[in-house]
This record gives C-alpha cells, sequence and structure tokens, in this order.
C-alpha cells in the first residue's frame, strides 16, 4: 500500500473512531438522569426516564418551581435540553436560544437571537413553531455544540460554552417556500435535517452535514430517480412488495415528483447497532390528488437509511396516493419485545396521521401490526398485514366536483406532531390524539413557486365522541400495548393532545393540553392524579432531569402551531389555517398566546430556596 493510501486509510480509521467516541458519549449522557441531550431524550425517542423520586404517590405535592420567557409569542413545540448545568431553551421565530445556568436559573450564560429574512414568515404553513435543539459532544478539535434550525432555511451550529455561531449553512431556500421547523439530529459526527414546505410544493429531502466543519456529507430526497432517493443495492430486499426500483419517477404523472411534497419535519429515532436513522416522509403535493395519479412514492414512507452513506435500506409506504394531507413525519419509537410468537425482535412503533398506529421490524420492515387509534376511523377498514396496503372505505375519498363529509381523521390527523412515550416496564406507548374529522373539498389550481399549493377546501370539527355542537371534545389520551394490539386506557381531552408526553418509572405519564394545563395520570390506570394550569396552552412536550438531587419536570408553554392559528393571527373564516380555524375556534375561551419555559418539583424546590442565590454583592 502506498504512503498516500495508507494515510487516506488511517485517517478514515480515526474519523470512524471519533464518530463511535461521539455517538458512545451522547448515549452515555443520554442514560444520565442529570441530561437531557437530545429530542425524545435517547436514540429510541422513546421520551422515558428512569426517576422515581416524583411518583403516583406524592405527585400531589408537585408545585411550580421557576419558570423563563422566551419573550416570543408564537408557538412553544418541542422541550428544552439539559446537559450538566446548564440547560438550552429555543423560541419560536425568530428562533432564539437561551443558555441558562441551572444554578441559577434566572442568569442567562448567554443567548443567540438570529436576523433572518422576514419573508419566511409569509410562506410558513403552520405557525412559526420551532420543535427544539440538538447537541453533539465535540472532541479535542472542535468545541461542544448546540445545533439550531431557523425558520428561513437555514441549519446553524453554536459554541455550546458561549453561544457563538461556529458555522451556517443553508438547507433550503425560502424563495421556493422550503422553510425549517425541526430539531435536527446528531448521530455521530453529522448533524441530520429535514425540510418543511410540502405545502407550497417544494420536493422533500433529508439532508447530513460534518458537525464540524457544516459541509454537506449526504442528501437524499423523497421523490425521483433512484440515484436521487439514495436506494440502496438491496432496498426493500425483505419486502419487495413494498416496491423497490424506478417508482419515486414511475408512480407520478410526468415531472410531477419534482414538486411532489414528501418533506420531513418531524422527529428521527436511531438504532446505533444497525446503524439506521428512522423518519417518515410526508403528504405529497398538491393536496388535491387528482393532479397527481399514481402511488406518489416515497411519499407517506416509513424510512430507514444508513446513517453514515444515507443509503435507503427499506421504506414502507403507509398511504399510497394520499387523498387527505396525512403528512406521516410523526414520532417513530423504538423498543425491543417479544412477539406473539415468542420471538425477540427489534421493533419500531409510529403513530401516525391517517388514524393507524403501526409496528414494524426495524431490522427488515416486517409489518407486524396496523392498527386503528380510535374505532372511529373510517378512510380506511383495515390494513392488509400480507400486502402492507390500506383498505380504503371509497364513501370517505376525495374526488373533483365533489365535498366529501365526516372524514375521520380529518387532514390534522388523528395524531400530528406530538412526541409521544414508550415504558419499556410496562410495554405501553402513551399516546395524545387528535379526535378530528372533516368535510373535503377540492379545486383546481396552478403550481408557482413559493406561493401556497393546496388545492382543498376543508370544515374540521370534533370526531363522533365529541361535543360537535360547541366544538370540544377534540383529542384523547391513550395506553397502548403493540404486541396485543389493545389500548389499556384511554381519556377524552376538551382539546387535542398535540404536543405529546413523558413516561417516568414513578407510574406517571405527563402531557400538556391545548387549553394550559399540565397533567399526570396514573400510568397503569389512567386515573388523573395532578394537573397545573399555566399562563398559555401547551403544544411541547414534558421533559424531566435531575439536579443536585431534585427531580423536575419542565414544559414549554406557548399556544400556536396548526391548532392555535386562529388565536395567533386572529382569523375568523373556519377554512382558514388550512381549515383549523373552524376546529378551534374555542380555544380563545381557555388561553391566550405566552412564550416561556415552566419548572416543576416536588414542594417547589428550586435553587433559589436558598435566599442568597442569585443576590448580587460588590464584595
Amino acid at each position: 500500500m502506498s504512503a498516500s493510501c495508507m494515510a487516506l486509510a488511517a485517517a478514515m480509521q480515526m474519523g470512524a473512531a471519533t464518530s463511535a467516541l461521539a455517538n458512545d458519549k451522547l448515549v452515555e449522557l443520554s442514560n444520565s438522569n442529570e441530561n437531557w441531550v437530545m429530542p425524545g431524550k435517547n436514540y429510541d425517542s422513546n421520551n422515558y426516564s428512569p426517576m422515581t423520586q416524583i411518583n403516583a404517590d406524592n405527585v400531589k405535592q408537585l408545585k411550580h418551581a421557576w419558570s423563563f420567557s422566551t419573550g416570543e409569542l408564537h408557538g412553544h413545540e418541542g422541550a428544552p435540553l439539559v446537559i450538566g448545568d446548564v440547560m438550552y431553551v429555543h423560541s419560536s421565530f425568530p428562533n432564539k436560544t437561551f443558555a441558562l445556568d441551572l444554578n441559577d436559573p434566572g442568569h442567562i450564560l448567554w443567548q443567540h437571537s438570529p436576523k433572518q429574512d422576514p419573508a419566511a414568515r409569509s410562506v410558513a404553513c403552520c405557525d412559526l413553531v420551532n420543535r427544539g435543539l440538538a447537541y453533539w459532544p465535540g472532541d479535542d478539535k472542535t468545541p461542544s455544540l448546540i445545533i439550531k434550525t431557523q425558520l428561513d432555511g437555514h441549519l446553524v451550529a453554536l459554541n455550546a460554552k458561549t453561544g457563538e455561531e461556529f458555522w451556517k449553512v443553508e438547507n433550503g431556500d425560502i424563495k421556493v417556500g422550503q422553510t425549517l421547523t425541526q430539531a435536527p439530529s446528531v448521530v455521530h459526527d453529522l448533524a441530520i435535517v429535514g425540510s418543511s414546505g410540502a405545502e407550497l410544493g417544494v420536493r422533500g429531502h433529508v439532508t447530513a452535514y460534518n458537525v464540524r466543519t457544516g459541509e454537506q456529507a449526504w442528501r437524499y430526497y423523497a421523490t425521483g430517480p433512484d440515484a436521487e432517493v439514495g436506494l440502496a443495492d438491496d432496498f426493500n430486499s425483505a419486502n419487495p412488495h413494498y416496491g423497490q426500483k424506478g417508482l419515486g419517477t414511475a408512480t407520478w404523472e410526468g415531472d410531477a415528483w419534482k414538486i411532489g411534497g414528501g418533506t420531513n419535519w418531524g422527529w428521527y429515532a436511531y438504532d446505533p447497532s444497525l446503524n439506521l436513522i428512522y423518519y417518515g416522509s410526508g403528504n405529497p403535493a398538491p393536496w388535491n390528488e387528482t393532479m397527481r395519479p399514481g402511488d406518489n412514492k416515497w411519499t407517506m414512507t416509513i424510512t430507514a437509511r444508513d446513517a453514515d452513506t444515507g443509503k435507503m435500506k427499506w421504506g414502507y409506504q403507509k398511504t399510497p396516493h394520499d387523498e387527505w394531507d396525512f403528512a406521516g413525519v410523526n414520532v417513530i419509537m423504538l423498543s425491543e419485545q417479544t412477539d406473539k410468537t415468542g420471538k425477540k425482535r427489534k421493533l419500531l412503533t409510529h403513530p401516525d396521521r391517517n388514524g393507524i398506529i403501526y409496528t414494524l421490524d426495524r431490522e427488515n420492515g416486517d409489518l407486524i401490526s396496523a392498527d386503528k387509534l380510535d374505532d372511529t376511523v373510517n378512510v380506511f377498514k383495515t390494513v392488509d398485514l400480507k400486502t402492507g396496503l390500506p383498505v380504503r372505505d371509497p364513501e370517505y375519498g376525495t374526488r373533483m366536483d365533489h365535498k366529501g363529509t365526516d372524514i375521520c381523521p380529518s387532514a390534522m390527523g388523528y395524531h400530528n406532531q406530538g412526541h409521544d412515550s414508550y415504558d419499556p416496564t410496562k410495554r405501553l406507548f402513551f399516546v395524545g390524539i387528535n379526535h378530528i374529522c372533516m368535510d373535503w373539498e377540492p379545486f383546481m389550481l396552478p403550481y408557482r413557486a413559493g406561493q401556497f399549493f393546496v388545492g382543498a377546501t376543508l370544515w374540521m370539527y370534533p370526531g363522533p365522541k365529541g361535543d360537535r355542537q360547541n366544538y370540544l371534545g377534540l383529542g384523547q389520551i391513550k395506553a397502548y400495548d403493540a404486541i396485543n394490539n389493545t389500548y389499556k386506557w384511554e381519556h377524552m381531552e376538551r382539546f387535542s393532545v398535540w404536543g405529546g408526553t413523558l413516561a417516568t418509572a414513578g407510574n406517571l405519564v405527563f402531557y400538556g393540553t391545548l387549553d394550559g394545563f399540565l397533567k399526570a395520570r396514573n400510568s397503569d390506570t389512567g386515573e388523573l392524579v395532578w394537573k397545573h394550569k399555566l399562563p398559555s396552552g401547551i403544544i411541547g412536550y414534558p421533559m424531566t432531569y435531575e439536579h443536585k438531587g431534585i427531580q423536575y419536570i419542565a414544559v414549554m408553554s406557548g399556544v400556536g402551531g396548526w391548532p392555535g392559528v386562529g388565536l395567533v393571527f386572529d382569523l375568523q373564516d373556519p377554512t382558514a389555517g388550512l381549515g383549523a380555524v373552524g376546529a378551534f375556534k374555542n380555544l380563545q375561551n381557555y388561553t391566550q398566546m405566552g412564550g416561556s419555559l415552566e419548572v416543576f418539583s416536588l414542594d417547589g424546590k428550586n435553587p433559589y430556596d436558598d435566599v442568597n442565590v442569585g443576590e448580587w454583592s460588590k464584595g
């Protein structure tokens, strides 16, 4: 071997070793009660904590400990990160980031307030939200980094200690409607991020950037030629009936795939042993199905990609030729469970907007179960587990010159962006549900870059179990057993459980409501055991951490997002906000805008119990 080849090989080995070390460090940190280092807490993305200091027996002692205002009023999705003694908090547009000293949380260590093109506001689909931050632990040459997205399509790395910009790249062009609302993900030495803007006819992609330099490592699309979709040589070899080569163009008419949507702005999960990242691609564009005949692959697809190369190992399309905007970007949670045959399997579970909760073998994509999120789902009669195809009920399909009525779920889905949780000791998933149906009337429209490309008018209202006269009963909370295909318990809510859930070993599940309550239920029985009213509605998910021996529960307060667009933009037309204004017309009677972080502990214990903390003296 030549000297140059030996040097290259050594460099590649060193890079792989460094990547593995970074990965190991993140896994180590995620296993610590003192840290919350990534969205979903860990690579399994299960939002589960083994802490028991706060538990079902003493949760009634949970009291407000401290709060922090972000200074922004639009919707606050996601959750903060905690690394050591520092909490990192994000805001809605203009996407501020704050580093707080947990020993004195009123002390802002640094803040990053980016200057953005204000035009980004006009092309954002559904409020000016952001779903959070990512963390990279650094090495001997590169400092630890906070990775963030900006609505204007930029991905930014900040020095975690100082807040200074380390690098910044343009991931999408807002001139054609490409925005960023997602929490990025860090795997090895890569920062991985998707894209938003399917409602404006953009072509969805997922991109990996070198976390040290910001250089693009790979990018692949949801639609188009195989090389641009990034299909592995053995793509779907275990399930060829899902489809294999050439379908990213063949299942579209002409060049419609070039403006075909398939963005991914939801959550990622990762299996280090398989080196596969998992996410869902979104809806095809436009919503009007008449304008795009075919299955429209690979939109609406649970996708497994090799983290290092980006190559797509397998893909399962849940809703071929989507007719209802059932964007399939929802959370994916990983588990290891024994199936009904007694075989232990590496699984992923995904509650989809289409009203089905799926469980697949995450090694090869085998479909194991596909259950309705609620028995009121009517667009599908069932899902054929052999073919993987949904069995449609034509009565609730959509077509030109026809107004479909009482379609369940609505375009919001029976599940949307909320980040749910899984308790591995109980083998239960705790799922926040939308209970919303709709009427749908399509229309034709031309594509214009940077303008909304939808082609349907929607009217939304509570599902059959809600109060349709008063527009209440728009949500549910459920405990789901994926192996036995059953719901252990379920409860209705006044509004959607939009933000998601947190499960703990204290026999508790926490979640927020749009009308501003943080609630805790007994995770065995579903009994409501505690709640607290927050200043504004909740569309983020709770998280928990330990600091100096005290367990805290934290959640973002700040109504908005798709269900809050009527409130935050003062809209009255029930079809405005892509149909959300009508469904949530009563939300303004229960909450108003705000933007804060709210933190709780037993008896409200906090650093300021020592009255000298945070005091100033000249000496």
